[in-house]
């Protein structure tokens, strides 16, 4: 029985992938601070490999048991969270990438870093390669968590070439699904919360800034299949499927059967115009790609929002 070590697996992202790793019948160790993740996300949970472990990885730690593979999901994700966070955000990047590598050293396990498709910043490219190197603003409000996934990378890659950690990276691209945070300040998430209790719904700019967005089962399938894989160089995992967010909010709108309208709010700085995974690579390494369509993820998402804002 492979064991798989997750860090930040209370989050979103995180608590999916245990339930997965359990799933295919692995050990899990299930570590996190709760800084953003719930125990919410990990209460159904009743099985006897699943080991839930209260730790700050930005300090050292250590795990006692042999571990086969070491998926680092830690990290504030959105907006709200790393402006909030921002040098925590920042220690997770480089402290708590550092001591995860060190440990994966350690128990010679396969490592994987959840990267984000922020390192490509608002691209110039569209859509955006693996071989594109990005357009970050480094000091904007946003650097805090583009930079420490920039960083990340380097480390990872560092602890590759030069410790021989058996490394490797998914650029992770807009997700959803159950057990995101309504107030977590995403587009999905807001869009429902909004929706579902007849508010406005909140759309930044004009809209017309474009988002590719993966049900969350498709994604972790993908980090998965990444992991098994002797792959090394970095790997997006989303959807190539790419709308305008005034597209998606007008779908969720007509999905929940909400009175809504939309109302539009001023752009954040440095919000990008647009996001498009290029996923050549992931279909002809991993043999992936989704396979959830929108809506049908969408309408299981509604349905999990429903019953988590008592609206059932």
């Amino acid at each position: 029985m492979p064991t798989s070590l997750v860090t930040g697996g209370a989050g979103f992202l995180g608590s999916n992938l245990c339930d997965h790793l359990l799933a295919r019948g692995h050990r899990v160790i299930c570590v996190d601070n709760l800084e953003t993740g719930t125990l919410r996300n990990i209460q159904h949970i009743r099985d006897g490999e699943f080991d839930f472990r209260m730790l700050d990885i930005t300090e050292h730690y250590e795990i006692d048991e042999p571990v086969d593979f070491v998926f680092h999901m830690a990290s504030p994700a959105s907006p709200i969270d790393y402006a909030r966070l921002p040098l925590h955000t920042l220690k997770v990047g480089a402290y708590g990438t550092h001591n995860s590598l060190g440990l994966a050293k350690v128990k010679r396990a396969r490592f994987l870093l959840a990267s984000t498709s922020e390192v490509y910043g608002d691209p110039l490219v569209h859509p955006q390669p693996e071989s594109y190197w990005g357009n970050v603003n480094p000091i904007g409000p946003r650097g805090v968590y583009d930079e420490a996934k920039r960083y990340a990378e380097a480390l990872t890659m560092a602890y590759l070439r030069q410790q021989g950690v058996n490394t490797c990276i998914a650029r992770i691209f807009n997700s959803y699904g159950p057990r995101m945070r309504p107030n977590d300040g995403r587009a999905v998430p807001t869009f429902l919360k909004q929706a579902l209790t007849d508010q406005p719904v909140t759309v930044f700019g004009d809209g017309s800034q474009t988002r590719s967005f993966c049900y969350v089962d498709d994604l972790i399938r993908g980090l998965i299949a990444l992991a098994e894989s002797d792959v090394h160089e970095p790997v997006n995992i989303g959807n190539p499927n790419e709308m305008t967010l005034l597209e998606m909010a007008k779908l969720i709108v007509e999905l929940t059967g909400s009175r809504s309208e939309i109302h539009h709010e001023a752009l954040p700085v440095d919000d990008p115009q647009v996001r498009q995974p290029d996923i050549t690579r992931a279909r002809d390494l991993l043999g992936w790609q989704p396979e959830i369509e929108l809506r049908e993820g969408l309408a299981r998402t509604i349905e999990h929002y429903t019953e988590r804002l008592g609206l059932t």
